[in-house]
């Protein structure tokens, strides 16, 4: 492995215990994602110096969260892996996984504790304030919906112009 690609592998494990994945699978997938060609089980394990084991676990996890592909190579038994060439399906399939698992959840408790009855002041109080947190949450997860049904073009000409409409709307 380069320098430069141990660099950004060894980083972005560190980033992804932040974001609440093991830093193993956050280094399995910056090295699939920075590799230019299939990558297979056991070439994780050497290059990153960890278990075949750790590594199985790794990639499950990976393909739980759709983001690495299998292949097979003809004349080949073992399994090879990529990541999607395209950075942007990479975040969109994280914005609908993380949805899915964080986001519509949240909405099925909240949505339930909003069917209850309130039993005091304190409850109706919290109630309301569940509410707007409900409202919002749906206004952001409908805006996120619709913003990935646009081109990867047209999101990020739509990102280039936050800037100026944050001076428009200043």
């Amino acid at each position: 492995m380069s320098p430069l690609i141990e660099s950004f592998v060894r980083h972005f494990g560190e980033m992804g215990s932040r974001w609440g994945i093991n830093r193993t699978v956050g280094q399995m997938y910056a090295y699939i994602v920075l590799s230019d060609e299939p990558v297979n089980a056991d070439e994780l394990a050497a290059e990153l110096k960890v278990s075949r084991s750790n590594v199985s676990m790794g990639l499950k996890e990976l393909q739980s969260w759709n983001l690495v592909r299998l292949l097979h190579v003809p004349g080949d038994r073992k399994d090879y892996f990529t990541a999607p060439e395209d950075v942007w399906e990479i975040a969109m399939t994280l914005i609908n996984e993380r949805r899915k698992r964080e986001i519509d959840p949240t909405l099925t408790v909240m949505r339930d504790l909003l069917m209850e009855n309130p039993r005091s002041p304190s409850d109706q109080y919290a109630q309301g304030r569940i509410e707007e947190m409900y409202q919002l949450i749906e206004m952001l997860t409908h805006w996120s919906r619709e913003i990935q049904q646009l081109s990867p073009k047209q999101i990020s000409r739509m990102l280039k112009l936050g800037a100026g409409v944050s001076k428009l709307l200043g």
